[in-house]
């Protein structure tokens, strides 16, 4: 494509905190930095003077002269790399910086619950729930859970949390009992918010009596704390160790927040990976990294601003809810949802986009490859006025799916891709303010993370595809696993393929304009005849007709060698025959490669996915191979797996 989708005008450059950096860059260190590629390649080759120039740019608020030492010690050792070693800070307290009557938050429970809380009302109940752990016993490193909807409650209770040093996890109230004890039972929380019930599709979803079954398994728990979501005063005599919110608060009056100020990497919080291949990994992040990538990643990369309104689709079991919130360090109001995105008519999103002035929508590429095949065009119904940014992430976005964006929501918009992930609670690539948006492409690598593609021997490629490493250290690394004493299984998980350098797992390209392709996570990459392909290729064919509403793809191990099995949803009770299976084909081998056609194509009712909506390639190929799935309770539909057991087609 010879012209980008999308380019800022000189005036919005000129606006953005980008632009405002840059002039700082030049005053602290001399040197003159033209665009967004040379910063990039300055903040790698310059990390300490980068993450100095951007903890003072963002006004990270620290026990004065604790960060008057290094930057980063054992800077060549990933992991073991340390960034400022000597500073002393606390992750809430940069978050609720503002105690005024702006808006802190604005929630909507789908179309039956809207609510708003300024700043000062924010930092009030954060102040209660404190003195409400710190009653209970909680303080430094103790693990506080949350079973919890995307509500202004959740984030208060993880300030409070993180405010006296404590360790805060959390996963999204449609999880069954198995899948919240295969998390929470490894980490033993002294304490647990969780809802009375919460609305998902127009339906009233109870709670408790799963909260009940679950929490009776976890001795470690003092005190159970019920916050009301359908019902103002929920029964909780059925909870042993329950109490409501409003009995927790009681005791307690508003007043100034003693924050504990502890090291840049004391735990902040624990996060768990999906889980699909057995326990979830618990990871364990930082509070200084944290604090100091999603500043970054906001303030530069999404040039959020103060009194902007952010939003992202998401539920507390993902860690784009962590990373939504801690926009309150950049003095932003958070727009918070939840529950179906598509409840009552498609439209309630941009509803809440215009009603709340949003500047930022943050969503999934399948929300937006959804959007794409209805008849809905938010661009023609709704204002969005205000909305600069759109980011989108949990699997890559197809090109059409920047065309759907730009055709059917607003065409003067930065549509920024981002990856990462879990595992570093951040994105390694995603958006640039300063410049185009080129269909299909992630516009850039973000500052500070030296990424690059490696090929199978670990020697660097562009302009092909490879694994996505990360080869200098950066403040988002884990602080390590949880119940992992001797760094063993962190080690395992990403330096283990090329020493000393971190591999994420992604199967990407650095494009000719510097941007990034992702072709899918590098184990679900496919190799008939020896030829790697990743499946993120096959989906963008394949869902572009009109009949095929979704797919997953597996290689298949087939006579010493692997053949491509795709398996389709159809829509609107269509059924799969010869015809279609032809067009399919023909689909794939005109976009792609005769190498790229599926062997077989096999119709589904169902594709099994994960809470956070990502579908599970590995759980479907171990099903194909007869090999079991060790943790279905990691999926919202488990029930799907069944569709892929013994299939007559795959047996010849």
């Amino acid at each position: 494509m010879s012209e980008p989708l999308w380019q800022p005008s000189p005036e919005r450059v000129a606006a953005t905190n980008l632009t405002r950096f840059l002039r700082q860059i030049e005053a602290d260190w001399g040197c003159q930095i033209s665009d967004y590629d040379a910063l990039f390649d300055w903040s790698v080759s310059e990390m300490e003077k980068f993450w100095r120039s951007l903890w003072d740019f963002c006004g990270v608020i620290s026990e004065p002269g604790s960060t008057d030492g290094p930057v980063l010690v054992d800077g060549d050792r990933m992991p073991g790399a340390r960034f400022f070693p000597d500073a002393k800070l606390n992750y809430a307290e940069n978050l609720l910086r503002r105690r005024d009557d702006a808006d802190a938050m604005v929630f909507w429970g789908e179309n039956k619950v809207k609510r708003r809380l300024s700043h000062r009302e924010l930092y009030d109940l954060v102040s209660r729930l404190a003195q409400g752990l710190a009653a209970e016993g909680v303080g430094p490193g103790d693990r506080v859970a949350g079973f919890m909807p995307n509500m202004p409650e959740t984030v208060a209770a993880m300030l409070a949390t993180a405010s006296l040093g404590a360790v805060w996890s959390s996963c999204s109230p449609d999880f069954g009992v198995s899948g919240v004890l295969d998390r929470f039972g490894q980490i033993e929380p002294k304490v647990l918010f969780c809802p009375d019930g919460y609305h998902y599709n127009g339906k009233v979803i109870e709670s408790l009596g799963r909260i009940a079954e679950f929490s009776a398994e976890l001795p470690s728990l003092k005190r159970i704390v019920v916050v009301p979501y359908l019902d103002e005063t929920p029964d909780v005599t059925a909870l042993a160790r329950g109490c409501r919110l409003t009995d927790f608060l009681a005791p307690h009056a508003a007043g100034d927040i003693a924050f504990y100020r502890h090291d840049f990497n004391a735990p902040l919080y624990i996060m768990f990976s999906s889980g699909t291949t057995g326990k979830p990994k618990c990871i364990v992040h930082g509070a200084g990294g944290t604090l100091l990538q999603h500043l970054k990643e906001h303030a530069l990369q999404c040039d959020v601003k103060r009194d902007d309104r952010v939003f992202y689709f998401t539920t507390c079991g993902w860690m784009m809810w962590n990373w939504l919130v801690s926009a309150l360090a950049a003095e932003a109001s958070l727009l918070l949802y939840d529950g179906a995105p598509f409840y009552p008519d498609g439209n309630i999103l941009f509803d809440f986009m215009d009603a709340e002035k949003g500047t930022l929508f943050g969503t999934s590429a399948k929300f937006i490859d959804a959007l794409g095949k209805t008849d809905l065009f938010p661009r023609a119904t709704h204002d969005l006025g205000s909305l600069r940014t759109i980011t989108s992430t949990g699997s890559p976005l197809v090109p059409e799916g920047f065309d759907t964006v730009y055709q059917r929501i607003k065409s003067d918009v930065c549509l920024s891709s981002i990856a990462g992930g879990t595992d570093i609670v951040a994105c390694f690539v995603g958006g640039n303010p300063l410049g185009p948006v080129w269909r299909g492409e992630i516009q850039k690598r973000h500052l500070a993370m030296a990424v690059e593609v490696f090929d199978d021997s670990g020697a660097a490629l562009r302009g092909e595809k490879g694994e996505l490493v990360c080869t200098r250290p950066f403040p988002s690394m884990p602080v390590g696993f949880w119940n992992d004493p001797d760094g063993a299984r962190y080690r395992a998980a990403y330096f283990e393929r090329f020493p000393n350098v971190w591999c994420h797992g992604d199967f990407i390209e650095l494009t000719e304009h510097s941007g990034v392709i992702i072709y899918g996570r590098s184990d679900a990459t496919l190799n008939p005849g020896g030829v790697r392909i990743g499946t993120a290729e096959i989906y963008r064919q394949v869902e572009q007709l009109e009949e095929v509403e979704e797919a997953i793809v597996i290689g298949q191990d087939f006579e010493d060698d692997v053949r491509v099995v795709l398996f389709v949803k159809l829509r609107g009770g269509r059924i799969l025959d010869e015809d279609l299976i032809a067009r399919i084909k023909r689909q794939v081998r005109q976009g792609c490669t005769p190498r790229h056609v599926p062997a077989k194509v096999i119709q589904v009712a169902d594709i099994p996915r994960t809470k956070s909506g990502k579908i599970v390639e590995l759980a479907v190929r171990d099903l194909v191979h007869g090999r079991p799935v060790k943790n279905k309770e990691a999926l919202a539909n488990p029930e799907a797996l069944d569709l892929y057991l013994d299939i007559a087609e795959l047996q010849d």
